[in-house]
């Protein structure tokens, strides 16, 4: 039945009409993106459907939670990569708090994500060991490829990596695989020194070596140290569960000045100056376009 066109140009009428053709603009928009993401889901994945279906639909999610946010944090664990971050040792955990209340002081919002990129068993932590002897090329380009579609249909956003140990040489890998990092920061803390040849810094990346109270002995590969360290772990490890305080193995790995507390008056400084010189307040940015 066609409608009398006065009732089309009736201001009570109006609205509906204009949420009609918002509504229709919305749903090619979504279709469009989902198309997208599935196209590059199967160039990442090919015909794995399983991989593909769930690849296509956490980048949808973060297209979606990342709207209207000027940042995305996204936290590359240390170790294997798997550790979500209330299972994380303390201090890794302050790191990423600080870096958020830094955002926050500044105007910014934000939306804290985590990238896993080693999944579980020991299957899989064997072929993380061979992505590290390659500075994890492989995953690193997937993760970049991710970086690169969420920057390009989230309307302003910027990413900042933060990476500690494993977790910071992966994200310097991140970085070197974007082919335009205009809009991608990466906070690195704590690089193993075997890896720290391979490792680019840019004006966009922080890469922070020493706590500023004593040595890494990763760092400075300390080995007569970090034998002494690990030597010790089962130990360690044993005493707290007869204390009736069991830790993960990981945890017990206590390598003397590989610790980057947000309470470290040098580690504090030097990202809360990195963040300040690089983006500056929101209202000074805002100020000057």
């Amino acid at each position: 039945m066609y409608q009398p066109i006065e009732e089309l140009h009736n201001e009570d009428n109006l609205p509906k009409v204009e949420n009609t053709t918002e509504q229709s603009k919305n749903t090619a928009k979504d279709s469009a993106l989902h198309e997208e993401a599935r196209h590059l889901a199967h160039q990442l994945f090919g015909n794995e459907t399983e991989k593909c279906d769930g690849f296509t639909n956490r980048l949808l999610d973060i297209c979606s939670r990342a709207q209207g946010k000027d940042f995305l944090l996204i936290h590359n664990p240390g170790g294997w990569g798997t550790t979500k971050l209330e299972h994380c040792l303390q201090w890794e955990r302050s790191i990423v708090a600080g870096i958020s209340t830094t955002l926050d002081r500044l105007g910014y919002t934000w939306l804290l994500i985590q990238y896993f990129r080693t999944g579980s068993g020991w299957g899989e932590h064997i072929r993380d060991v061979k992505e590290q002897f390659r500075f994890f090329a492989s995953k690193a380009k997937m993760m970049a490829a991710e970086v690169e579609f969420l920057v390009r249909y989230t309307n302003n956003l910027q990413v900042i990596l933060i990476g500690i140990s494993q977790g910071a040489v992966f994200g310097n890998s991140v970085m070197q695989c974007l082919s335009g990092p205009g809009q991608a920061y990466s906070i690195e803390l704590g690089m193993l020194f075997t890896q720290r040849s391979r490792r680019v810094v840019t004006n966009r990346t922080l890469a922070i070596d020493s706590n500023g109270l004593m040595p890494d002995a990763i760092m400075e590969w300390n080995i007569i140290t970090m034998l002494k360290t690990f030597l010790a772990t089962p130990f360690r490890w044993i005493k707290y569960r007869l204390e009736g305080k069991p830790r993960k193995f990981s945890h017990c790995i206590n390598v003397p000045g590989h610790e980057y507390n947000w309470e470290h008056p040098e580690v504090r400084q030097q990202i809360e100056d990195f963040i300040q010189i690089n983006l500056g307040t929101k209202s000074d940015l805002e100020g000057s376009l």
